[in-house]
Order: structure tokens, then C-alpha cells, then sequence
């Protein structure tokens, strides 16, 4: 008997591999989460937010539009992350891109107001 017989003995169907007996889930059915059976918790974590401007069917992010925009800004006027904002990556391009814009057009601050008072940079 070679060793590729003995592997194929091993994981036939209806026989008990090396771990033990296969279960499908218990007695639930493999389903946990709120709902018959289930005891309230969900298996993944968090559910996934929606981007603000896919839900709102916001084509163009306009740069004209600063109180939109402040959203996407931290107080230390950093540009917030995708993790943060909860923006698709279209719609973070676009956002970044319409900061930017309105940074160069002084609409925006590319620093935040505690730091130009204080007279604080980098040399």
C-alpha cells in the first residue's frame, strides 16, 4: 500500500477524519446572531457603515460647499481617514481632492487655529 492510499482512506465521505467526527453547527444549525436559536451575538463583528454620499446619491463633492467638508476634517485640520469618515474609496478621492481645493482658495485651514496662534512649526 502506497502512502497516497493511506492518505485517501483517511478523508472518504461518511468516516471520521483525524479531528474527530464533522459537525455542521451544532444543534442551532451553524447560525449564531439574534433569532431562533441564536444566543444574540453576531460571528463577524461590527457591521460595515455605508458611505454618507453613496446612500445620499451625492455624485460630485463640491468643493464650494465648506460645511460638507469640515465633516472630513479632524480639529487638528488633517484630512479624516477612510476608516473614520466611512467614505468608499471613490468618494475619498473625491473628498480629498475637494479639501484641497479649498485649502488653495482659503475656504479651509491647512493647519489647525492653535497651532498658527501659537507660532509653532517645524524648522
Amino acid at each position: 500500500m502506497s502512502e497516497r492510499e493511506g492518505i485517501s482512506e483517511d478523508i472518504t465521505p461518511g468516516r471520521e477524519g483525524p479531528s474527530g467526527p464533522r459537525s455542521e453547527g451544532g444543534a442551532e444549525g451553524g447560525r449564531s446572531g439574534a433569532g431562533p436559536g441564536g444566543d444574540g451575538k453576531r460571528r463577524y463583528g461590527r457591521r460595515r457603515r455605508v458611505c454618507i454620499m453613496c446612500a445620499d446619491h451625492i455624485r460630485i463633492v463640491d468643493y464650494k460647499n465648506v460645511g460638507f467638508l469640515r465633516r472630513f476634517v479632524s480639529d487638528r485640520a488633517r484630512i479624516e481617514t477612510r476608516r473614520k469618515s466611512s467614505a468608499c474609496a471613490k468618494h475619498q478621492r473625491a473628498v480629498a481632492r475637494a479639501i484641497k481645493r479649498a485649502r488653495h482658495l482659503a475656504l479651509l485651514p491647512y493647519t489647525a487655529e492653535h497651532i498658527r496662534a501659537s507660532g509653532m512649526s517645524h524648522r
